[in-house]
């Protein structure tokens, strides 16, 4: 979770707290890129994004934000992701997703226990929460958010936003194993609407892709989606195909982040 953001309403993070999703549902996904300025432009550009940086001694924030350094990225007035700029040149150019609980400690416990990794143990991220970075027993790496200030996701489902996260994995049997015993409710629950599906590698990229989750962006129109990419630098990686959650296009930004566009 980039450390600097929009401020946002206080939500609880009590596990009894009605108002708090189920543990795991995808509350928020951010880029780990390079150039920020140039992500700012790409992103802009193809989501109609605008971007702002939050200043945790003033909890004020500004329209453009500093530059080079970590934005959130804005849709009609609610805050829908993260761009933050690389610390270490060794790190993958990538998109994350955070997955909700009300106990990062006692959830990376349990990653512990089940046969994951706890890459970065739960730490404080200012007043906004708690995160931490973990990865399944095939290596798929993704990120837990406990809410303090920051409770994810202003805007979901809508062209420009967050829309759903597929985990390619190499074992579906196993990966739901592992993530339905962590997320249960969240994956079969009652009220189940967990955005987050698990598939085959081999369904849509090469034997040697290793088990990743991607990120997917809704979008009105894939077709034009992908004119707009190729015309700010971008690339697809898969033509569109058809999936039980509607029309999917693998494209990577001008500096190598791969993504996904829906259309529903």
């Amino acid at each position: 979770m980039a450390e600097n953001g929009a401020s946002a309403k206080r939500t609880s993070s009590d596990p009894g707290d009605v108002s708090a999703p189920p543990e795991g549902v995808p509350c928020w996904v951010d880029a780990q890129l390079s150039d920020v300025e140039a992500g700012k432009r790409f992103y802009g550009g193809l989501f109609g994004w605008t971007f702002r940086e939050f200043d945790e001694d003033t909890a004020e924030d500004t329209a453009e934000g500093a530059e080079g350094g970590t934005v959130w990225a804005w849709l009609d007035g609610a805050p829908v992701a993260a761009l933050a700029r690389k610390t270490d040149g060794r790190m993958p150019t990538v998109w994350s997703v955070y997955f909700h609980t009300p106990d990062a400690a006692a959830l990376a416990e349990r990653i512990r226990a089940a046969g994951g990794q706890v890459v970065t143990p739960p730490h404080p991220v200012g007043g906004l929460g708690t995160t931490a970075l973990a990865a399944d027993p095939e290596g798929a790496v993704f990120a837990l958010w406990q809410p303090a200030r920051h409770p994810g996701f202003g805007r979901r489902h809508e062209p420009g936003t967050f829309a759903w996260v597929e985990l390619y994995t190499r074992d579906t049997e196993a990966a739901n194993a592992f993530y339905g015993d962590l997320f249960r409710d969240a994956l079969f629950g009652p009220d189940a609407a967990p955005d987050f599906g698990r598939a085959p590698v081999l369904d849509v990229f090469p034997a040697e892709m290793p088990p990743h989750f991607l990120v997917h962006f809704r979008v009105e129109d894939c077709e034009a989606a992908l004119g707009t990419v190729a015309r700010l630098g971008g690339r697809v990686r898969v033509p569109p195909f058809e999936t039980s959650y509607g029309r999917v296009a693998v494209v990577s930004d001008g500096q190598g982040a791969s993504f996904a566009l829906l259309q529903r």
